[in-house]
């Protein structure tokens, strides 16, 4: 299947850089990489977040058809990871939007942002109001951290500053969505249910692996790790790899402790066996990209190395992408300590004089393959659902993903369908961009099936 050329003429029309700070602190991503072994093991975390763990409503408002309640709770990650959040977003804040009259029981289906969604407006505005009036749903709608209210102040926009922020939104919102499902069994609502639309989905998917009962859970436009949106994805032309790849040549922190910290070996893992890498002809046949979707990554020019992506035939005729590197020359990088299999330079690392920078140590040639390698590697650690609980009942997971979809590219990785047997995927046609802005009702009925599903297997 082929990607969308909305997707790819949207993302075009977007000039913030992703990670212009960098991985963000080498010590930083080892607290972050220790706590994902707790949290990723639901038995280990049931005693995170007490049950009756404070949450305050700090205004009302009436309106005709509900009403909205604003309220607040401290994130438990500062606790358990203090300072790893930025001071703005230690404070998680919530709307809870509840009809005038319920229809049936008292649902409440718990909404995470995706990206770009600060604040409440987009999500009350397009998923929250219809679904009181289509099925009499409360939703309770939580801030991402570093989004809205909880943004950083050297934050621009919604371009997350450290590749590390994103793990570190994902510890949160397990944490704080396991709060507010607490609260709202306190308040004796029922059944409850978790969704979000792209990088909700994610969020909201991991959430759930972390609650230990049964749950629907219905990720929209979402997969099974966020890796291949910014390695083979049209986002990774946003990613500013200049500065990771310089990061990563400097800092010797990052290929020689950090990647061994890693732990996920699955079967789409650049951790794999040396007999994978002998039957790939190219790192894109290793990623699995098709035609339509590979990516040149690392044209190398005289100003420095840059990412290109390119979608062959399906964009105005253009060229495929270009191949970043033959088999040897791939396999001639790869880690032969046996334990990470990360691909690293043939070359020494010449030392750092002052504040300036040997450039053979920057300009390697394989340098950026291996700064996407190490990218996937971290990814996948804290966002593959193959590295958390399985949800406790997947027969209550309707996935709905889009066909042609540029941002979440499903080549080369696990399906969800093999991670979690027994869930729903509900294909729609065209790409991500579309599908969020036409299939908001799609995203609601599958919402429904799921929590009527619920109802009919666990009758209150």
């Amino acid at each position: 299947m082929g990607v969308s050329r909305l997707d790819v003429f949207y993302r075009r029309l977007l000039l913030t850089k992703l990670f212009i700070g960098g991985w963000g602190k080498p010590e930083d991503l080892k607290r972050i990489f220790e706590f994902r072994k707790i949290i990723g093991d639901r038995e280990k975390c049931k005693s995170l977040v007490p049950e009756d763990y404070p949450v305050y409503i700090s205004k009302t408002e009436e309106h005709s058809d509900c009403h909205i309640h604003d309220g607040f709770f401290i994130s438990p990650l500062e606790h358990w990871v203090p300072g790893i959040l930025p001071p703005e977003a230690v404070k998680a804040s919530f709307q809870f939007i509840v009809p005038k009259r319920w229809q049936k029981n008292r649902p409440v289906c718990i909404q995470l942002a995706g990206t770009g969604d600060h604040f409440f407006w987009r999500r009350r505005t397009l998923m929250a109001r219809p679904m009181i009036k289509e099925a009499g749903m409360a939703s309770l709608l939580l801030e991402n951290p570093y989004y809205g209210s909880r943004k950083p102040k050297d934050q621009l926009w919604s371009s997350l500053k450290n590749v590390s922020d994103l793990f570190v939104m994902g510890g949160a919102l397990i944490l704080e969505s396991t709060v507010l499902l607490h609260w709202l069994e306190r308040r004796g609502y029922w059944p409850l249910g978790m969704t979000g639309i792209s990088m909700g989905g994610y969020m909201a998917s991991l959430a759930v692996t972390n609650w230990p009962k049964p749950i629907p859970l219905i990720p929209c436009l979402s997969w099974s790790t966020a890796s291949s949106v910014f390695t083979t994805g049209v986002l990774s032309k946003a990613v500013n790899w200049t500065e990771l790849e310089k990061q990563y040549a400097i800092n010797s922190v990052y290929e020689e402790e950090i990647i061994h910290l890693l732990e996920y070996c699955g079967a789409d893992s650049l951790r794999m066996g040396t007999e994978l890498l002998k039957n790939a002809d190219t790192i894109e046949q290793l990623l699995g990209l098709s035609r339509g979707e590979r990516a040149s990554v690392g044209q190398y020019s005289k100003t420095g190395w840059e990412v290109e992506v390119e979608q062959g035939p399906l964009i105005g005729g253009g060229q495929e992408g270009s191949k970043v590197g033959d088999k040897d020359h791939l396999l001639s990088s790869v880690n032969s300590s046996g334990k990470s299999f990360i691909a690293r330079s043939l070359h020494a690392k010449s030392t750092l004089h002052g504040k300036k920078m040997d450039s053979a140590k920057c300009c390697r040639p394989s340098l950026h393959k291996e700064s996407i390698s190490f990218m996937k590697g971290v990814m996948d650690e804290c966002t593959h659902m193959a590295n958390f609980s399985v949800p406790v009942d997947t027969s209550l997971i309707i996935v709905v993903q889009a066909k042609e979809d540029a941002y979440i590219p499903r080549t080369g990785v696990v399906s969800l369908q093999d991670i979690w047997p027994g869930c729903e995927v509900r294909y729609l046609n065209g790409g991500h961009i579309s599908a969020y802005l036409f299939k908001q009702n799609v995203f609601r009925q599958a919402i429904y099936d799921a929590f009527n599903r619920f109802c009919l297997k666990y009758p209150n």
